[in-house]
């Protein structure tokens, strides 16, 4: 097997820009284990945007060297000051949030003729967009909790926002709506919470959800792998907060124990099925490929609604994401090297396409 040369993409403008580093380092650590396979370009994006390649993955360093994707036939990637170049033959895209998950980079990538792995530029966007990623999942048969907007530079009638919030029932739940790992996101248990925590949410995002909120919900997850007919759905898993009221920030990456994990999920059999069948729905329906999780709340009656869809989902060892695959019998690198192989696919059926009328 030809040696394959892979540029991991991590860091970026996004508050989640230290969680891709994390996940980042794991994916790094994993493909340089088989060098007869990989040759690995770490490149970490500061929060200005701007390209350095690393030695080892991991924050910036002084001797980190800045780099430029560059669109030639020998190569996509040089050093600024000309003395270094490669052609990646693949880019992996470990990337979380805003300028990263949701398309952007996605479309950077396809300008430069690269293959990538994970979901295109569209499927990333939706997805990203929680309020189109709902609409999607419901016209799709999934059930979702009931929600209401709030668009930055349009009045709203707090008024109104409030009745809609009394008829549904406290708490509430207050999203960034283009955000990931609960940045901005409160819990609103007080009618008079509700205009803080939207003009909170506004610092992080243009567009605000507030949604209908579970009694003692459970969080549920599910990871996908793959496209089409191929699509694999994991085993359930669950998260139970043990820091704060929900699952924050604080309880996902600052609280040592902030939360444990329970693989598979302590549920009905059935349930998981249903539950793996809606997010292979969802997943199909946005035409995703390559990898995403879904997460679901259920309440105490079992029921269940989609929450929300992440095309790159944390990659680390500790992540989710790997934990649930694991327990289904697989193997992470081979994982990684599907999503690899993928991508490479994907890439080859795109060039087949005629650009002539």
């Amino acid at each position: 097997m030809a040696l394959l040369t892979v540029a991991i993409l991590y860091g970026g403008k996004s508050t989640e820009h230290e969680v891709s580093i994390h996940s980042a380092q794991t994916v790094c650590r994993l493909l340089q284990a088989r060098p007869e396979r990989y040759r690995v370009l770490p490149i970490f994006i500061d929060k200005q945007g701007y390209w350095f390649l690393q030695k080892e993955c991991g924050p910036r360093q002084t001797q980190d060297v800045p780099i430029t994707p560059v669109i030639t036939a020998q190569a996509n990637l040089k050093s600024l000051d000309g003395a270094w170049n490669a052609k990646a033959d693949v880019f992996f895209p470990v990337l979380h949030g805003t300028n990263c998950e949701d398309g952007t980079m996605q479309g950077f990538l396809e300008t430069l003729d690269a293959a990538y792995v994970g979901c295109g530029v569209l499927a990333s966007a939706m997805g990203m967009d929680k309020l189109v990623a709902k609409q999607i999942a419901r016209n799709a048969g999934v059930n979702v909790l009931a929600y209401q907007r709030v668009h930055r530079g349009e009045t709203y009638d707090l008024s109104a926002l409030k009745t809609w919030v009394t008829q549904q029932g406290l708490p509430v739940f207050v999203k960034p709506v283009r955000l990931g790992s609960s940045v901005g996101v409160r819990k609103v248990k007080e009618i008079e919470e509700l205009q803080p925590a939207i003009d909170f949410a506004l610092q992080f995002d243009s567009d605000v959800m507030i949604e209908k909120g579970v009694e003692a919900a459970r969080e549920i997850f599910c990871a996908l792998y793959g496209e089409g007919e191929t699509l694999l759905s994991s085993a359930c898993g669950e998260l139970r907060t043990l820091a704060g009221e929900f699952f924050d920030y604080n309880a996902k990456y600052v609280v040592a124990g902030g939360c444990e994990t329970n693989v598979p999920a302590d549920i009905p059999a059935q349930t998981a099925a249903r539950m793996r069948q809606d997010s292979e729905t969802v997943f199909r329906a946005l035409g995703g490929s390559g990898l995403a999780r879904v997460d679901f709340l259920m309440d105490k009656e079992g029921h269940y609604y989609f929450s929300e869809i992440n095309t790159l989902p944390g990659l680390s060892e500790t992540s989710l994401y790997p934990q649930l695959f694991e327990a289904s019998g697989q193997n992470y690198a081979q994982l990684l090297d599907g999503m690899i192989d993928l991508a490479l696919d994907v890439w080859a059926r795109k060039r087949k396409l005629s650009l002539n009328r």
